[in-house]
């Protein structure tokens, strides 16, 4: 009795370090992992894979090293309880992205890599997916993969930042063929992410880079179709950009650009359907952010932020005043994670958002929404 006791104690003093720990986000009991691996993790993407009505998980694993892809099968129960190699290839893997490239109404995955081909992989409506073939240059620096319908055929197009290189768009015919390639910024341009909307409200979708080695930030925007001569600047002009999400963060039905720094603020540029001149500094510390996203996580209308970090702890900035002020929360205190991409999505269909992790040599993370039981309390 006393042994039950004393573990039922310990359980309980666990919990509750774990719950001070993880003060807005704690999955009550324990944090999840997607998988048991610790890979070199540099993204992960979301989507209803095999049309059960859950959020599956795709994970891009190595960057620089071949490692195994894998596809994550949610459970229903906001768990991923099978899983299975996307190809019996390793791969240098920096990004996937899931989409309908075919156009047969269910998601496909495209897979960017690094000096190796980047593939797409074809949906057999029942969440198993054969190579349909590959994208781009046979042999580029890939940092990031974009999908979005550039020329507004109806068709996704698959967008490939190349670090040191000529950045590429390859134009998808309909059926899953990207022989068409144009290209975007210069050989020169050290682009880690890009964006796509449209900026300027014209109908045409732009193009929002992220640049590294203090090289300034532009919004390419799209003239004729497909031509991107026109751009304007936003940043300092010096910043070390790794990655942007556009979104009308204040609420006045202007897209704004949120960004990650490395090693300094990271800002807010508002737009006003002209410029992205005014700025506000939602995180001062100089930290290495890797990696943003945007979500209401508290469902009340505004959108809130998410910042995975390099080797420190991840914070979501609560929007409280229309993006005037945001309170900073800890997801996990005492962290030191690696994190390359963080996103999120309603996991357990609870009408809240989970938080998801992707990190570099530790188990990647889930954290549940603790909005939804606060709301239930």
């Amino acid at each position: 009795m006393k042994n039950r006791l004393f573990i039922l104690g310990f359980l309980l003093t666990s919990y509750l370090i774990f719950s001070q720990n993880h003060p807005f986000f704690n999955p009550g009991g324990g944090f999840f992992s997607i998988g048991a691996f610790e890979n070199r993790t540099a993204s992960l993407a979301l989507g209803d894979l095999n049309a059960d009505g859950f959020i599956d998980v795709v994970v891009a694993n190595g960057r620089h090293w071949p490692q195994q892809n894998y596809v994550f099968l949610n459970s229903g129960k906001s768990s991923f309880t099978r899983a299975y190699n996307l190809d019996s290839e390793l791969q240098t893997s920096y990004a996937a992205e899931i989409g309908d490239l075919d156009g047969d109404g269910d998601l496909d995955i495209a897979v960017g890599n690094d000096n190796a081909p980047n593939v797409f992989y074809l949906n057999n409506g029942q969440g198993e997916f054969n190579r349909g073939g590959t994208f781009g240059k046979l042999v580029s620096s890939t940092r990031n993969i974009t999908l979005g319908d550039i020329n507004a055929d109806g068709f996704l197009d698959i967008l490939i930042t190349n670090r040191g290189m000529v950045n590429e768009i390859c134009i998808n015919d309909g059926k899953a063929n990207f022989d068409k390639v144009i290209t975007f910024g210069t050989e020169s341009d050290s682009t880690i992410a890009v964006a796509v909307s449209d900026m300027n409200g014209d109908g045409k979708v732009d193009l929002v880079l992220a640049n590294r080695d203090k090289q300034p930030n532009y919004v390419y925007l799209q003239g004729n179709v497909m031509n991107f001569e026109n751009h304007i600047p936003f940043g300092t002009g010096q910043d070390e950009t790794r990655s942007v999400v556009v979104a009308d963060i204040n609420n006045d039905g202007f897209l704004d650009i949120i960004t990650a720094n490395i090693e300094e603020a990271n800002s807010i540029y508002f737009g006003n359907g002209k410029d992205f001149k005014s700025n506000f500094v939602y995180e001062t510390e100089p930290l290495s952010t890797y990696t943003v996203f945007v979500v209401d996580l508290n469902n009340d209308g505004l959108l809130d932020i998410l910042n995975g970090n390099s080797e420190g702890e991840n914070f979501a900035y609560i929007n409280q005043e229309n993006g005037k002020h945001f309170k900073r929360i800890t997801i996990a205190k005492g962290s030191k994670s690696d994190t390359y991409d963080i996103i999120a999505g309603d996991l357990n269909r609870d009408g809240y958002p989970e938080i998801l992790e992707a990190n570099s040599g530790e188990l990647n993370l889930y954290y549940r929404n603790v909005f939804a039981r606060l709301k239930k309390d």
